[in-house]
Order: C-alpha cells, then sequence, then structure tokens
C-alpha cells in the first residue's frame, strides 16, 4: 500500500463527502491526527479500519488500497456496447453501457460473453399486432432455464425476467432496430441479431 496515494485519496473522499478531519475521525472512532497523518501520506490506515472506511465513503476497499478511483470514461455513444454481468450466487442482472468493474456478493463480476443462438438455445419469433411474441425450447426447471431476456436498441434497453416453472414464452413492443439477448442459467447468454425467425 503507497501511503502517499492513499493518503492523498483519503484526502479527496474526504472533501468530496463535505467532511472535516474531525467528523471523519468521528467516524472511524479516531483522533482527527490519525486522519492528519494519513492524508500527509505519513501512515496509512490498519487493514482492520479498512471496512469502515469503505461504509463510509461508499468506495471498494481494494480501490482505497490502490489509492485510485480512476473513473471510467464515460459512454457518449449508444446503447450498442451494454454489457451483462450476472452473479452466480444469487442470480443478481445488472448492466452497464460502459466498461465497468461490478461486484456481488464479494466477487468481482466479469462481462457476459454472448453466444451466436444455437439450435438448442433457438428462439421462435412472431409478430403479433405491434409486439413480438417470442418462445423456447428449452428446460424452466429450478436449475436451468431461461432467466431473462432482453432488447437493445441504440437509445434503449427492455430487459424481462422469466421464472422457473414459468411458461418460456413472452410478449413486449415492437421495436425495430435492435438485438435480442438471453441468459441460459447452465449455457450463459446468447444473441440473435435479427429479429427474423431463426
Amino acid at each position: 500500500m503507497d501511503c502517499k496515494k492513499v493518503g492523498k485519496l483519503i484526502l479527496d473522499l474526504r472533501k468530496e463527502n463535505k467532511m472535516t478531519q474531525k467528523m471523519l475521525a468521528e467516524a472511524l472512532h479516531l483522533s482527527d491526527k490519525t486522519i492528519s497523518k494519513w492524508e500527509r501520506g505519513l501512515g496509512c490506515p490498519d487493514v482492520s479500519l479498512l471496512g469502515q472506511l469503505s461504509s463510509v465513503f461508499k468506495v471498494d476497499i481494494e480501490k482505497i488500497l490502490l489509492g485510485d478511483l480512476e473513473p471510467s470514461t464515460p459512454e457518449v455513444g449508444n446503447m450498442k456496447k451494454t454489457s451483462f454481468y450476472v452473479c452466480k450466487s444469487c442470480g443478481n442482472i445488472l448492466l452497464s453501457s460502459s466498461a465497468m468493474t461490478p461486484s456481488c456478493c464479494g466477487r468481482k463480476l466479469s462481462p457476459l460473453e454472448a453466444q451466436s443462438a444455437e439450435e438448442n438455445h433457438g428462439v421462435r419469433v412472431e409478430e403479433i399486432e405491434n409486439d413480438y411474441f417470442l418462445s423456447f425450447d428449452h428446460p424452466m426447471s429450478k436449475g436451468h432455464y431461461i432467466s431473462f431476456v432482453s432488447y437493445v436498441t441504440p437509445s434503449s434497453v427492455l430487459l424481462m425476467k422469466l421464472y422457473p416453472e414459468q411458461s418460456p414464452s413472452l410478449r413486449f413492443p415492437r421495436i425495430f432496430g435492435g438485438k435480442l439477448y438471453y441468459y441460459c442459467t447452465e449455457h450463459g447468454l446468447f444473441l440473435k441479431e435479427s429479429m427474423k425467425n431463426i
């Protein structure tokens, strides 16, 4: 741990949160002299305090240890670069329109790599009135099911959640120019680039 970098980060985070050294010291049950020492790079926080610092500043412990909160480059384009993340522990679904490193259940998540829709993970698409009706020949058991379907256009993301023992079908408004993604809990993320039937 580089005490100078960590100290600068603590100083920046303290100011960002509109806290005085005394306020931060009270939140951590320390003296303001200790906070001053850290901010001048003359010492580092004890490992036992990293959880509290993380909680006070709402920052990952790893970022505190690195002394770096390098921001992501803002995505000013469209939603085409949407990435999907799924926590293997709890099934939580996250999505992002630009680069990020999310975590869930104490584990870092990597973006899912979409595979081309296969025969055994194919989807039937029908147009009914002004909607798309999708149906899958896929098990919907508790351990193996289609967890979500997402339709991504350049300006929007529509996410629909499916559950075990539910019918593997759904209906949503017909919007042109999008890509269809769907996630199988056993085999991962699939991509159908055209809404024409397979």
